[in-house]
């Protein structure tokens, strides 16, 4: 059984445009599961590049799942690019020197959103803009070119700028079985015995349930 190993920069060095996040990152406040890569032809190594306004002193954290699969131009927007809003003027006096610098506001002034988390099993079409503290459950499908504005349910299809519902992907009780199996938690070899099921099987309550028993 040969296996990719999660561990590699470049888990197929014939699809080099391809990489685990995980191996390539350097942000303590970066948190990438196991298998999730980035995909781009330019240089899928410098994923960190796409996490913008990202300050440690602010403390919020970028966390995504295992297994995801994100597509070229992505942006993850974090809370350092938020302004004051509660004044007369949004503008950032503060950070442009000067007198200015005096009236830098308290963290607690600032409209910051927490964690922007990602799931499990993800995909990201191409150009996809993600706000800062939103969370995408498990199983979604982001469209190309949408800008993710608000929470996404599990196994769901989103699109759109902002994003609006395309659908569910199966039926609540077949979601709730997926998430409940949470096969990305499974060991590796499980998993790799499993690929054909879990790629070509529409997925239904009996085979999920035989997936539990295994």
């Amino acid at each position: 059984m040969t296996i990719p190993d999660a561990n590699a920069v470049y888990p197929n060095l014939i699809l080099i445009e391809l990489d685990f996040i995980k191996n390539v990152i350097k942000s303590p406040n970066i948190e990438i599961g196991d298998y999730t890569y980035y995909d781009d032809p330019v240089n899928p190594t410098d994923f960190e590049k796409h996490v913008t306004h990202h300050y440690e002193f602010l403390g919020d954290k970028l966390i995504i799942g295992k297994f995801c699969s994100i597509a070229s131009g992505i942006e993850f927007i974090m809370n350092g690019a938020n302004h004051v809003m509660k004044g007369i003027s949004t503008y950032p006096f503060n950070i442009l020197g000067g007198d200015w610098q005096q009236y830098t506001p308290e963290l607690t002034d600032l409209p910051l959103k927490g964690d922007t988390v990602v799931g499990n099993d993800v995909w990201f079409g191409q150009n996809v803009t993600v706000l800062p503290g939103v969370k995408i459950g498990d199983g979604a499908i982001i469209g190309a070119n949408s800008v993710v504005t608000k929470d996404v349910a599990p196994y769901t299809i989103v699109g759109g700028n902002p994003i609006q519902l395309i659908g569910p992907r199966f039926e609540p009780e077949v979601i709730q079985a997926l998430e409940n199996l949470a096969w990305w938690n499974k060991d590796i070899e499980w998993i790799t015995a499993n690929v054909p099921k879990l790629m070509q099987t529409t997925p239904t309550l009996e085979l999920i349930n035989s997936l539990m028993e295994k």
